[in-house]
């Protein structure tokens, strides 16, 4: 057989989305193109492959070899395509036979050319998507095996090539489990109650985590702010399992993988030379800004002031919609995205510290006419 297809995902902002990876080996001069809107990445990926395939036992076939993602609008980015590129040179050159395993199972990973199977950011979003797709499992590397677990779908993890074509030749998973895993805390989380004095800053703490307001503390250096404002996730109470999910989908989708999902609440704190993309969110793959990374915790802009006029216009829309829409040519990308069985949106609370009490939305100078014609008066 010359023709092999296997499924794989793209990711676009927080969000998976299917990709169909079709190889075909003809004749000719021996070659290796990929089309279907590939990135440099995935160009790139012929010569991992090639070595990958090599250096694990296998034959690179000496044909002319065509790789095909399908859809080919969206643009392809990231290396998780190199393991369904490489099994899909296996099983249409025969050293793999061409199973249910092709058009059942998702698979994902990245090569290094010794064979091994490195993890790849946002494997939860496309593990997400790939069950709502119908897909029995997901074969991902063993470092994301964790993180695919959390989507609730059964996970393949494997090491190597040699591991991932065993496997696809019929070989049983060394493990396989659709129960979802919780992470473990990275510490203890700061405690209000080691706070001495500042009754009536402790008392906006506690309302704002109660009602879920914005916050702003205005002060003279070194009253405790900063430290003031790190203890208002400790306040907040544990997240359910919806808000999990979508804390550690955003995580994901940023390259912050973690074991299982994410048990405490996230608490951002950005430069106050950060552009307004960094803070909400952009680029080409409309990939989630600060804003986003605090999404169900706080986002606490130290020295609001400074920022960036830009930058804090920004947020804006995000703090009214309780999500950040990036306007794109092809279509707009909602980040994040409340879950379907929310009753209300996954809120993201902001607290602002400044060394003088300026507003963030304080107005421009007046013009030299108003000025002129105010003291006219």
């Amino acid at each position: 057989m010359s023709l092999a297809r296997v499924r794989s995902m793209g990711l676009s902002g927080v969000e998976g989305y299917p990709v169909l990876v079709e190889l075909d080996l003809a004749g000719g001069l021996p070659a290796f193109s990929t089309v279907g809107m590939p990135d440099d990445a995935v160009r790139e990926a012929r010569e991992r492959v090639a070595a990958a395939l090599r250096n694990s036992g296998f034959a690179m076939p000496n044909r002319r070899i065509t790789v095909n993602l399908s859809p080919a609008r969206p643009r392809k980015r990231g290396s998780h395509y190199e393991l369904p590129i490489a099994l899909a040179v296996l099983a249409a050159s025969g050293q793999v036979p061409d199973g249910e395993w092709s058009s059942r199972w998702c698979v994902l990973g990245e090569l290094s050319l010794d064979g091994r199977v490195s993890p790849v950011p946002g494997v939860l979003a496309m593990a997400a998507r790939a069950k709502a797709d119908g897909r029995t499992a997901i074969m991902v590397p063993e470092a994301n095996a964790e993180e695919a677990r959390a989507a609730g779908i059964a996970v393949l993890p494997v090491a190597d090539l040699r591991e991932a074509a065993e496997l696809a030749g019929g070989a049983p998973p060394r493990f396989r489990s659709e129960s979802p895993a919780r992470g473990e805390a990275s510490g203890p989380v700061p405690d209000l109650a080691d706070v001495r004095g500042q009754s009536v800053a402790k008392r906006a703490l506690e309302l704002s985590a109660a009602g879920g307001h914005n916050l702003i503390l205005v002060g003279a250096p070194g009253t405790g702010k900063s430290m003031l404002a790190r203890r208002l996730p400790g306040l907040m109470p544990e997240m359910t399992p919806d808000e999990a999910l979508e804390v550690t989908l955003v995580q994901s989708a940023c390259g912050r993988a973690t074991p299982g999902l994410v048990r405490e609440r996230p608490f951002r704190a950005p430069h106050h030379g950060c552009s307004a993309a960094a803070l909400v969110g952009g680029g080409p793959s409309a990939r989630p800004g600060e804003a986003c990374l605090a999404h169900g915790g706080v986002l606490f802009l130290d020295e609001v002031a400074e920022f960036p006029r830009p930058a804090l216009e920004s947020l804006r829309q995000p703090l009214e919609d309780r999500r950040v829409t990036v306007a794109r040519a092809r279509r707009p990308r909602s980040i994040p995205r409340a879950s379907p069985s929310s009753r209300r949106p996954i809120r993201a609370r902001a607290a602002g510290a400044a060394t003088r009490a300026r507003p963030a939305s304080a107005r421009r100078p007046p013009s030299a006419a108003t000025w002129r014609a105010s003291r006219a008066r």
